[in-house]
C-alpha cells in the first residue's frame, strides 16, 4: 500500500508493506553514501540490512533513550558523514524509533545546509506518527525539541514485520499516539480501539517470541490502524506543514504529556504513557469514560506521581508557550477538537487531576 503526502516539490510516498524493510534499495534511492542511523535498542540486523543496499553506507548507532537526544549525539551524527566525505548529493536514513528519526532528520537537516533523508520507523509510536510530517529536533537543558527544524523526508518505508519485536509496553504506548489522532479526527478509528480486543488480559509480557501470542490483534487491524493514522497526519501537514494552525492539534495530550516526560527523562514513562495521561484532562467526561476501558485494554497510565508545579513550570518552558500562555487542544465529542489559549492557573489546574505529588 503506498500514500502520498502532497507538498508540491516536497511531496513523497509513504509504502506500507511486510518485508519492505529487504527491499530498501528497490524503494529508495540508496545509490550513493548513505549514513544508516539506528540506536542501541534496534536490532541490528535492520540498519545492516540497509546498509547492504546502499553502494557506500556508514552505519552510526547513538544510544537508546530520550537522554541522548542531545546535541553531542546530533555532533556525532554530523562528524561522522564529514569523516566521510559526504557531499550534498548523499543522503541519512533512519532505522529506528522517534528518537533516531529525530535525531538523523535533524543532522540531515543540518549537513550542508540540508540534505535528503529517509525515515525507516520500526516502532509502533514512530510508524503511526512520527516517521513523517518533517519534524526534527533535539533536546536541550532537558526541554523536549526545542532545537530543530522542519526536514520532510524523501520517503517513508513502514514494514509492519519489525514490529513482531517489540515488547508489550512499547507497542502500547506507541498506540497512543494513534488514539490520540482517532479521538481529535476520527470516530470510526476510536471505535476500532473500543472494538478490538487489543490485548489478552492475561500477563504474557515475557513472551516475545510472538506478535499474535502477545495479544495484539492481526497484522490486518495494526495494519488498518497504522494507515488511518497516517492519513490523517499526512492531511494535517498538507495544510498546515509548519505547525501555524490545523497542525496544533497534533500536539492533544502533549502539552501536558511534554511536561511530564521532561522530569522523567530516565525512562520511567514513555513517551505515549505520557501523552495518554496528558490527554485525559483535555477531554469531556463522556469521552473520558469511553477512553478508560482503551487504557485499561492498552495497559496505559491514567497518572502520575510527581510535583505538579514542576510539571507546570516544564510546561511554561514548552517551545508552544507563548507570553505565559499555551494554547491547547480539547474535544467534547470524538472526532471534533478545539484551540484554547489559556494561562498557568488553568494549567496547573488540569495538571493536578493526573498528576500528584509522591507524598499524597
Amino acid at each position: 500500500m503506498n500514500l502520498k503526502v502532497n507538498l508540491g516539490a516536497r511531496s513523497y510516498e509513504i509504502v506500507i508493506e511486510r518485508g519492505s524493510l529487504r527491499k530498501a534499495g528497490e524503494y529508495l534511492n540508496l545509490d550513493r553514501k548513505v549514513l544508516v542511523v539506528t540506536d542501541t535498542g534496534v536490532p541490528a540486523a535492520y540498519a545492516q540490512t540497509v546498509a547492504g543496499a546502499c553502494r557506500e553506507a556508514v552505519i552510526c548507532t547513538v544510544e537508546q533513550g530520550e537522554e541522548h537526544k542531545t546535541l553531542q549525539s546530533l555532533e556525532k551524527l554530523l562528524s561522522a558523514m564529514l569523516a566521510a566525505g559526504f557531499s550534498r548529493k548523499d543522503c541519512v536514513v533512519a532505522v529506528g524509533g522517534g528518537i533516531c528519526g529525530d535525531l538523523a532528520g535533524f543532522a540531515a537537516a543540518s549537513y550542508m545546509r540540508g540534505i535528503d533523508f529517509y525515515n525507516i520507523p520500526t516502532t509502533v509510536l514512530s510508524q503511526v506518527d512520527s516517521s513523517i510530517g518533517g519534524k526534527t529536533a533535539v533536546n536541550l537543558d532537558g526541554i523536549k525539541n526545542v532545537v530543530g527544524a522542519f526536514h520532510q523526508p524523501r520517503g517513508v518505508l513502514i514494514d509492519t514485520d519489525v514490529l513482531r519485536t517489540l515488547p508489550r509496553r512499547h507497542i502500547s504506548a506507541g498506540l497512543a499516539e494513534a488514539l490520540k489522532m482517532a479521538v481529535t479526527f476520527d470516530e470510526d478509528l476510536f471505535r476500532i480501539f473500543e472494538k478490538e480486543d487489543l490485548f489478552a488480559k492475561e500477563d504474557l509480557s515475557e513472551r516475545k517470541d510472538s506478535f499474535e501470542r502477545e495479544g495484539l490483534p492481526d497484522m490486518d487491524v495494526m495494519e488498518t490502524v497504522i494507515e488511518r493514522s497516517l492519513r490523517i497526519k499526512g492531511r494535517v501537514v498538507e495544510e498546515d506543514e509548519t505547525e501555524q494552525g490545523l497542525r496544533r492539534v497534533l500536539n492533544f495530550g502533549h502539552t501536558i504529556g511534554h511536561g511530564i516526560e521532561s522530569l522523567c527523562l530516565d525512562g520511567a514513562l514513555y513517551h505515549g504513557e505520557c501523552v495518554a495521561i496528558g490527554m485525559l484532562p483535555m477531554c469531556s467526561p463522556e469521552i473520558r469514560d469511553r477512553m478508560l476501558p482503551i487504557y485499561e485494554k492498552l495497559h496505559l497510565p491514567v497518572s502520575c506521581r510527581m510535583d505538579p508545579a514542576q510539571v507546570c513550570q516544564a510546561m511554561m518552558h514548552d517551545k508552544k508557550a507563548d507570553s505565559g500562555r499555551i494554547t491547547i487542544i480539547e474535544t467534547d465529542r470524538i472526532g471534533t477538537f478545539r484551540m484554547r489559549r489559556v494561562g498557568a492557573a488553568d494549567l496547573r489546574e488540569k495538571v493536578e487531576t493526573v498528576v500528584r505529588k509522591p507524598s499524597e
